[in-house]
């Protein structure tokens, strides 16, 4: 569009368009709901911290090495209020430390910010789950999560964002993160207008279609408000190009370019990028190398079949925990010989156990694994283990020894689990993967591509995958090292970086440090 170009071009040349000044980012400011620590009260009274639990909490993890770095994240426990009161402290972060400092809100709003309207509204729309929502007087609870929650939390956060970028040196790069934070950015624009300001989602980007479920006026502001940035990343093209949809179909004043992946408004542009998330692979295997992993691996290899499967996912519906326990138990019905042979290690995480529908897809998932034990267990052999735990390293072991990898999702913005997977397993596993996450197209050709609804085709791959000769799945495997080696979280970086050096600043995190190399665990 000659219009959009000539705004672009007028933008830049004049720094009207906020990022546009010149200069290294001295500092990272990056807001998400979680943080890399949260804390809790011991059983004495004393406040204990533990590494954040979440998908998006772990891969950001990587960032605090490349800036003076401060983290804001919402208190979540009674020991993160406490934290909250002291204001900004100091973290470790594996090698390295950042500043954190949590949003405290009053307990009524957050419970309708993330435990009505982020999750689960936000999130069973966003993954194809609306139907699941059961609710009495679901209108009324959106309306009133909304406006009582959810717009207050994001107003919190940008006011901490602008209160630190405000307190240290510029420029500042403001990373904003996923869904619970839509309206973030046209907060913080509104308070500090030069500020370079990205907004990174993690989860599936839906169409036009699918966000009718929701008021008219609540799509409209969260388009709005992401627009506020100067980059919106996705993960996938997929989602990119429907949020250009959304945009046009909801806002009447947007100018769209497709082919050069900007949005027009109100006489500012938004960059539209794709960054496909990946994994540390230089720190897995640094891992794999720790006293932690080998006593897990250790452990784990004693309750491993001659054919082992594994899962590792949280406690989610979008996780498809249900039609995977389904297609294993079809496998071992089709394939008896498989008795006493194949074993399910699923490593679930439990997740949002404050979210009614949470809880009850976790109860379903109990009882139908019990259900499967019971049908077909003998005195020497228990088809599936199950651990429910946030355990981090242990399912990095259990990953190392899989023949077969799970991942069926209903819908993922990225899954990290199948990259994970391939770099530190052992055994030349094959990852079963569903065509609806975002890491399918990237690794399609390593795979074997199933539809995650299709619970027949779901135990024929695992049949496959259990049967295939060893020089084909040696070729598979060494064919994920490879493209996941390629991509990896530098990658992901680096990339982000190249587009806030167009909004001219220089490069952030284009010389992360190397981690000198771990030592060998015994055993």
């Amino acid at each position: 569009m000659r219009t959009l170009g000539r705004l672009h071009d007028r933008a830049v040349a004049t720094g009207r368009n906020a990022g546009i000044t010149a200069g290294h980012p001295n500092r990272i400011i990056l807001a998400s709901n979680r943080g890399p620590l949260e804390y809790h009260f011991d059983e004495s009274g004393r406040l204990e911290a533990e590494g954040g639990n979440g998908g998006v909490a772990t891969a950001l993890t990587s960032l605090v090495p490349l800036a003076d770095f401060v983290w804001i994240a919402s208190a979540m426990t009674d020991g993160d209020r406490r934290m909250a009161r002291a204001g900004r402290h100091r973290v470790q972060v594996g090698d390295h430390s950042c500043q954190q400092r949590f949003v405290a809100l009053p307990r009524r709003a957050y419970r309708r910010y993330y435990g009505v309207f982020s999750n689960p509204v936000l999130w069973f729309l966003q993954h194809g789950l609306w139907d699941s929502l059961r609710r009495a007087d679901l209108a009324g609870q959106i309306r009133r999560s909304w406006e009582e929650g959810y717009l207050p939390a994001n107003r919190a956060f940008a006011r901490a964002v602008v209160d630190e970028v405000d307190s240290g040196p510029r420029p500042s790069y403001v990373m904003v993160q996923d869904y619970h934070l839509y309206m973030c950015p046209g907060y913080v624009r509104e308070m500090a207008p030069d500020v370079i300001l990205q907004h990174f989602l993690h989860i599936p980007w839906p169409g036009p279609d699918a966000w009718e479920k929701l008021p008219r006026d609540i799509v409209q502001s969260i388009c709005a408000g992401l627009l506020g940035a100067d980059v919106v990343g996705f993960q996938t093209d997929v989602s990119a190009g429907n949020f250009a949809l959304t945009c046009r179909h909801f806002l009447r004043d947007v100018a769209i370019d497709d082919i050069e992946g900007m949005i027009a408004r109100r006489g500012r542009v938004t960059r539209v990028r794709t960054y496909p998330v990946s994994v540390d692979v230089e720190r897995l295997r640094s891992q794999m190398l720790s006293l932690d992993f080998a006593r897990y691996r250790k452990h784990l290899r004693r309750l491993t079949g001659k054919h082992t499967i594994v899962r590792v996912d949280r406690l989610d519906p979008s996780k498809n925990i249900l039609g995977g326990l389904e297609a294993f138990e079809l496998l071992l019905c089709r394939h008896p010989e498989l008795a006493g042979e194949a074993k399910m290690l699923a490593f679930l995480v439990p997740s949002r156990g404050s979210v009614p529908e949470f809880r009850r897809h976790a109860t379903r998932v109990w009882q139908r694994i019990s259900q499967i034990n019971a049908r077909f267990e003998r005195a020497d052999w228990r088809p599936i283990e199950a651990f429910a735990e946030n355990n981090y390293m242990q399912a990095l072991a259990g990953m190392s020894l899989y023949d077969v990898l799970l991942v069926n999702s209903l819908a993922d913005g990225m899954n990290l689990v199948s990259k994970e997977g391939p770099i530190v397993n052992e055994r030349d596993g094959v990852v079963v993967l569903s065509t609806e996450v975002g890491s399918h197209r990237e690794l399609a050709e390593g795979v074997l591509s199933v539809a995650p609804t299709d619970i027949e085709g779901t135990a024929d791959a695992m049949w496959s995958a259990l049967t295939m000769p060893e020089d084909e799945k040696h070729r598979r495997a060494e064919r994920l090292r490879r493209i996941i080696g390629r991509n990896d979280l530098r990658n992901w970086l680096e990339r982000q970086s190249q587009n806030l050096s167009e909004l001219g600043g220089e490069k952030v995190g284009a010389a992360l440090p190397r981690r000198a190399p771990a030592r060998a665990a015994a055993g």
